[in-house]
Parts: structure tokens; C-alpha cells; sequence
């Protein structure tokens, strides 16, 4: 695909409710867009319900538009296994039927020797005691969902948290995927503070932590799992004390619990994979969606832009 003097490519995935699978990928570097749709069937302009009777043999599936340059197809691939059971033949969670299987849908043969690849190492590292069921398929004709469906999680923003978690999804994801922490290790890299904080919920003094006045350009990403969680162009001076973004760099870098704690009902912010306690969030913030992410330093650390390559976020250069 060609827009002008711009290469993009297509990844097309099926992982159970298509909802659910828009937003690990949204907002990455390099991907322009993430559509809902249908696919993987013999009947054409398929509707919802028509797909949800079984009579369709579509998947609800998502397709993703991605600069090759940079994010790689095994990158997404990555984040695929990391959304779904794979070894379920019978839907997704509590998602039964066809409808809702797991496929890889490739369209080119590099695609499909990266995606068998990835399928066979994940079996081969032991993650799952079962087979890795996945179909690696050739991709046909995608349809777009109905409007309704497209960036559902956006639209539907409450009812969106409560079906993921009701479902079963991010239960799963957190048990087999979860950084698996030895707390001996983890007081021997972090300090004090950086333990108290992302392992026990602690909170650090305002105007007197490494990063609430840090105007430097780059990423900060969890302090314990290293993942990639805001960037300097989100951040903000909110007069608080502590850093403070409008928002992550993907919806999925972090999580929100309820914190009923010190007689308060706040949203608290953990990371998405290390799960460590990063902050909270409010709706006082200047972005278009009002919020304000607040985040002690020592849960985060900073990588410079011109850092981001040698340490590992060479995607994350388009940022900037």
C-alpha cells in the first residue's frame, strides 16, 4: 500500500471480540490505523449479527495499516500472542464459537514464515502445556464492521472495562504474561522508594522526586519492567508536584483499578505488563480528554531521545 511517498503494509489478526483487540495496538509507533471488521468466511458484506449467528464462517478480526520502517511485523506479532489464548479452539474466554476463533490471517509468504516462526517459539517456550491452536491462514476479503464497532473502547469507555474484565480476558493475560517478580531481585535493582512505590503502593513527596519539573525530550517507561509507558510531548507542569501526562503512549501500556483507599475514590494507573503502581489519574487535565495522568518518579525512568536506539526504542524515534 502507497499514500503518497509513504509505504504502509497490512496485519490482519483475529482474537476473539474484536473489541478487545484494538487496544494493544492503537497509538503504537507505526501503525496508522486499526479497523474492526470481518473475515475468514464465504459470505459477503457480512453483518454483526449475521457473523454472530455462525453461519458466516467469518472471525471477528481486526486489521492493522503499519510503516514497516518502524514497527516490524514481528513486533506486532509479538503483541498479538500476547492478547489471546492460544490454545483455545472454541472461542476466545467466555466467547464461544467460531466467530470468535484465533487466526493469524498473512498476506504476503514473508508474513507467513514470520507468523509460523513466532507460533512455533511460542510453543517451544513452555509458556502454555497445551498445543498453540492458532490457524496460520492466507488472508481474503476484509469487511469493516459496523460503525458502531469501530473504537468501541473509546465510544463505550465504562461498558468497554467492564466486558474486558468480566470476560476473563485480562485475568488470563496477567497470569500467563505478568512479569513474574522475585521480590529478593527487586530490592537488590530498585531502591527503597522505587520498591515502596511500584510494589506497595506507596506514594513519593511532591517537589521532591527526580522528574516532576524534567523538560528533557523522550520516553519514560516503568522503572521495574522497562516497558514504554508516556512520552515527553504528553507531559505537562500541572503545579502538583509530580509528573504529570494528558496521556499514555497506548491505551494498553496501563491499566486502571479502583482505590477506595484513605476514605477517597481515585482511578489508580498501574503498567500494563509489570503491573507496578505508577500513580492515579484525574479529569483536571488540558488534553482533549481532560485528564491528568499523575506518576511518581520513582516509578518511571527516563530514556532520552537520542538514547532510545542503543537502549532498545528505536520505534519510538517517530515520536519525536
Amino acid at each position: 500500500m502507497n499514500g503518497g511517498n509513504r509505504m504502509t503494509e497490512l496485519a490482519t489478526f483475529a482474537g476473539g471480540c474484536f473489541w478487545c483487540m484494538v487496544t494493544p495496538f492503537d497509538r503504537m509507533p507505526g501503525v496508522t490505523k486499526v479497523t474492526s471488521g470481518y473475515t475468514g468466511g464465504h459470505v459477503e458484506n457480512p453483518t454483526y449479527e449475521q457473523v454472530c449467528s455462525e453461519m458466516t464462517g467469518h472471525a471477528e478480526a481486526v486489521q492493522i495499516e503499519f510503516d514497516p520502517r518502524v514497527i516490524s511485523y514481528e513486533k506486532l506479532l509479538g503483541v498479538f500472542w500476547q492478547q489471546i489464548d492460544p490454545t483455545d479452539s472454541e472461542g476466545q474466554f467466555f466467547d464461544k464459537g467460531q466467530s470468535y476463533r484465533t487466526a493469524v490471517f498473512y498476506h504476503s509468504d514473508e508474513q507467513k514464515l514470520a507468523a509460523q516462526a513466532s507460533k512455533a517459539a511460542l510453543q517451544a517456550s513452555g509458556r502454555f502445556d497445551k498445543p498453540i491452536v492458532t490457524a496460520i491462514v492466507p488472508a481474503g476479503p476484509f469487511y469493516e464492521a459496523e460503525e458502531y464497532h469501530q473504537d468501541y473502547y473509546k465510544k463505550n469507555a465504562l461498558r468497554y472495562k467492564m466486558y474486558r474484565k468480566g470476560s476473563g480476558r485480562d485475568a488470563f493475560i496477567r497470569n500467563h504474561w505478568g512479569m513474574r517478580k522475585d521480590e529478593t531481585t527487586l530490592r537488590q535493582r530498585l531502591t527503597p522508594l522505587q520498591y515502596e512505590v511500584t510494589q506497595n503502593n506507596a506514594t513519593e513527596p511532591p517537589f521532591r522526586n527526580e522528574y516532576w519539573d524534567h523538560k528533557g525530550e523522550g520516553l519514560y517507561v516503568d522503572i521495574v519492567s522497562g516497558e514504554p509507558l508516556f512520552s515527553s510531548k504528553d507531559k505537562f507542569d500541572s503545579s502538583c508536584g509530580w509528573p504529570s501526562f494528558t496521556k499514555p503512549l497506548a491505551d494498553a501500556a496501563v491499566k486502571e483499578e479502583t482505590d477506595l483507599t484513605h476514605g477517597m475514590v481515585r482511578t489508580e494507573v498501574r503498567s500494563g505488563q509489570g503491573d507496578s503502581h505508577l500513580g492515579h489519574v484525574f479529569n483536571d487535565g488540558p488534553g482533549p480528554d481532560g485528564l491528568r495522568y499523575c506518576i511518581n518518579s520513582a516509578a518511571i525512568r527516563f530514556i532520552a531521545k537520542e538514547d532510545l536506539e542503543k537502549e532498545g526504542y528505536r520505534e519510538y524515534l517517530s515520536i519525536f
